[in-house]
């Protein structure tokens, strides 16, 4: 039998919901499952398939201290080879030693793929306890690096790059597997701002990203792996394609116009890196209704103005990012869902497209988006300044096309534009995007 070595399990852009921009680090069983309702009803048919829960299912009294986003050696369930499993308060079918299993099956009996956020290394916990890690005789006490530590949650140590902490990460693989799992989120391993200043070969990030690819291989599950946090280092692109399929181009983002304008030039860096298997990820879409367990955010409507929500789409949809939604999906508004569905924008994720930026300055950038099979265009228009523009657009330069007529179709509102020559103005609010569908008139 062919071993495999590739981590190809995402042929187009993951797409679909993730617990932590509303929830924080306290969502449930039963939110899981309305969220996945919901999604299966209104989202599924549109290439959103992935319900990932996010940081601390493991833990019991995550969000009851309100000082604390991670409480320092908090109540976390763990099996007896050093494996964090499901606070069963919290997710009351995994009681029994079920782990996720019963919630996995409920996810794929709605058509989707259930994920979750694991944090890099092994448990401090079970490093104290000098706990058992299953296929080895050692103890985790002696697999831990207490020298490699996370900045901003104080769960885990790293794992030393020996054959015993290989082992660790292929025994919470095979669990995840046996699970069900599908797509695999870990946390403090494609950056970390506490080795940040250091000679980033150090960090033991690099080696437990290959520990991590490794143990998926060898599970026989295909489980997408995605990194996290940013910024990405561009010197390692290589790496992260070898052995993930998304990895974060920049810290946690929110809604906020000073993060989102600054994801023009991270995209322009990474554009060159976007295929099909690997995907630059521009994080959450902060989007409808967030916020509900964050004392310093408190629930709210995303701060995003609709022409800023309709950029941020925009520009994810012709990059090619990952497109993973962070709303309370049960309040989901019309204007929100036609935002996270229009089909014409999402067909850029097909895996047959490949997006450039054409120019950018402080107050504009211009991105094409090819169709690989048949050379088609799509084009946007964006105002990245503090007022509404018009441009004068020359077609037939900007885009490097052979003189003639046009007509553009509009992705957003649906109106047509028509030009003889190729010469058009477009109109642009503050903050916005036009985009539109290129053809050549016949």
């Amino acid at each position: 039998m062919m071993v495999r070595t590739k981590n190809d399990f995402a042929p187009t852009a993951p797409m679909g919901w993730n617990s932590y921009d509303y929830f924080n680090t306290a969502v449930n069983e039963q939110e899981v499952r309305e969220e996945a309702e919901y999604m299966a009803a209104h989202l599924r048919q549109h290439g959103y398939q992935y319900v990932c829960i996010d940081i601390e299912w493991y833990s019991n009294d995550a969000g009851t201290q309100e000082q604390f986003q991670y409480i320092p050696f908090g109540d976390d369930e763990m099996d007896e080879y050093s494996r964090f499993i499901p606070s069963p308060n919290r997710f009351p079918s995994s009681a029994g030693g079920k782990g996720l299993g019963p919630l996995a099956d409920y996810i794929h009996g709605l058509g989707l793929k259930l994920g979750i956020h694991i944090m890099r290394g092994i448990p401090r916990k079970a490093a104290e306890q000098h706990c058992k890690v299953l296929g080895t005789d050692l103890t985790a006490d002696k697999i831990a690096d207490p020298a490699s530590i996370c900045g901003w949650n104080p769960d885990m140590y790293g794992v030393r790059n020996t054959p015993a902490g290989q082992a660790y990460y292929d025994s919470i693989i095979a669990l995840y597997a046996e699970w069900g799992i599908d797509f695999i989120k870990c946390d403090d391993i494609c950056d970390s701002w506490t080795y940040r200043e250091t000679n980033h070969n150090a960090f033991t990030g690099w080696y437990e990203t290959r520990m991590l690819h490794k143990a998926i291989m060898k599970s026989g599950r295909p489980i997408v792996l995605s990194l996290s946090p940013g910024p990405a280092q561009l010197p390692r692109a290589w790496e992260y394609a070898d052995n993930a399929n998304m990895w974060r181009i920049t810290d946690d983002f929110w809604d906020d116009w000073e993060l989102l304008k600054p994801m023009f030039w991270r995209c322009e860096t990474w554009l060159d890196h976007v295929k099909p298997g690997c995907y630059p990820d521009c994080d959450m879409l902060p989007v409808g209704t967030i916020g509900k367990n964050f004392p310093d955010r408190l629930e709210h409507e995303t701060h995003f103005t609709r022409d800023e929500q309709k950029t941020m789409m925009t520009l994810w949809t012709m990059f090619g990012a990952p497109l993973i939604i962070g709303a309370d999906l049960r309040q989901m508004d019309d204007w929100t869902l036609r935002l996270l569905t229009n089909d014409r924008l999402l067909a850029l994720l097909d895996g047959h497209h490949t997006g450039t930026q054409v120019e950018r300055d402080d107050d504009h950038a211009v991105w094409k988006n090819t169709d690989t099979r048949d050379g088609s265009l799509t084009v946007a228009f964006f105002n990245t300044g503090e007022a509404d523009k018009d441009y004068a657009v020359d077609l037939p330069e900007l885009l490097a096309l052979e003189p003639g007529a046009f007509t553009l179709t509009e992705l957003w509102d649906c109106g047509d534009l028509s030009t003889e020559n190729g010469k058009l103005t477009i109109s642009v609010p503050k903050h916005g995007v036009r985009v539109f569908a290129v053809k050549r008139a016949e």
